[in-house]
């Protein structure tokens, strides 16, 4: 069977060898004379080792240093870190820590101790590696399947409105991607992959509340009058209590919150000009802010039973120039930093078609 690999980085060449004795009948083992060498190693090779022995005190990057890198790219998701130094002070033992090093070997140490402890931190680490892996697997199947119900149900309502299911799809990518450039462009927000993931699929439930709306209005061919669109626009506020109609424990949950928040909020816009509560900036939610404006990026460049579709071109100057409502300015940075890039992935819009449609019907 292969052996595990373990990287030592120490700048002396006495203590390097001295571990590397202790090690090399059970492990394959690695040198690294100073920090910078270190990360040069693992930045080529870290799929390759399973444990990385860690000096503090070492010229060009010292050990605290290389564990703050460590951390930063997130490479101590695979590599166990195990700090092994002369300085044992309590405030360096609690950086040490805190940067992710999953245990510190004071010296000068036993040597049976060394082996003992670096065999259970393999163990150990191993074992987490598998249990992480099946809860991760346990958490994708489900969403997989929460996923699959949500695109049902908004399936179902895509059906009655008479639109194509890939507006879903088109909302939930666009709102993909703008949340990814904001968290590139702006700490602001402070969005995890996992909030982008759960606000994107959460998009696909923002006009669940169209199901109450009668189909001689919501597949009305021709501009609404202001009654109707009254009507209409109770369909942010229907959404939004569907969900809060859900038993509490259902309530409760992440996706449910943010689908609430993205139903009754998705129509407000930035000037306060929106519905149906008039919420200013960043009274509105984020997520609610960028299905807001995916949503009407796809109803500009989709045909629907009201209007013809848009050119790219021509949607994003309605939406920069303010036509569609007002936006928050980060986000229509972002758009129009990702334009291209929606152009790419939505190439079957026929940028040559021009729309007289009410821009009432669009919002």
């Amino acid at each position: 069977m292969e052996k595990q690999k373990i990287l030592i980085a120490d700048d002396s060449e006495m203590n390097r060898a001295l571990l590397a004795e202790i090690l090399k009948e059970q492990y394959d083992v690695a040198e690294a004379e100073n920090g910078a060498e270190a990360i040069s190693l693992l930045s080529k090779q870290r799929a390759d080792f399973s444990l990385l022995l860690l000096d503090i005190m070492m010229p060009e990057m010292d050990g605290l240093e290389v564990l703050a890198c460590i951390n930063k790219y997130h490479w101590n998701d695979t590599l166990a870190v195990i700090m092994i130094s002369a300085d044992d002070s309590p405030a360096n033992i609690k950086r040490a820590y805190d940067l992710g090093a999953f245990d510190y070997i004071s010296r000068p140490f036993d040597l049976t101790i060394v082996q003992r402890r670096i065999s259970n931190t393999m163990f150990l680490y191993a074992r987490q590696q598998r249990l992480e892996k099946i809860i991760a697997e346990q958490l994708q199947e489900q969403e997989k399947n929460n996923e699959l119900m949500i695109s049902i149900l908004s399936h179902i309502v895509e059906f009655r409105n008479g639109e194509s299911g890939l507006h879903i799809l088109r909302v939930n990518t666009i709102t993909k991607y703008l949340l990814k450039q904001l968290v590139q462009r702006t700490d602001q927000y402070f969005l995890s992959k996992a909030d982008i993931s759960l606000i994107s699929t959460a998009s696909a439930l923002h006009d669940i509340g169209k199901i109450s709306i009668p189909d001689t209005i919501l597949n009305k061919p021709g501009r609404l009058t202001a009654e109707e669109f009254e009507i209409i626009k109770t369909h942010a506020m229907v959404g939004a209590d569907m969900l809060s109609d859900l038993p509490i424990e259902q309530q409760e949950a992440p996706l449910v919150k943010v689908a609430s928040e993205i139903c009754r909020w998705h129509h407000e816009r930035y000037d306060g000009n929106g519905y149906p509560d008039g919420l200013k900036g960043e009274e509105i939610p984020i997520a609610a802010q960028v299905v807001a404006l995916a949503d009407v990026y796809d109803a500009l460049t989709s045909e629907r039973c009201y209007k013809k579709a848009y050119s790219h071109e021509e949607s994003l100057k309605m939406i920069l120039e303010g036509q569609c409502g007002a936006f928050n300015p980060a986000l229509l940075l972002c758009l129009e930093e990702i334009a291209d890039l929606l152009e790419s992935e939505f190439s079957f819009f026929d940028k040559n078609k021009d729309s007289t449609a009410s821009s009432e019907r669009e919002e």
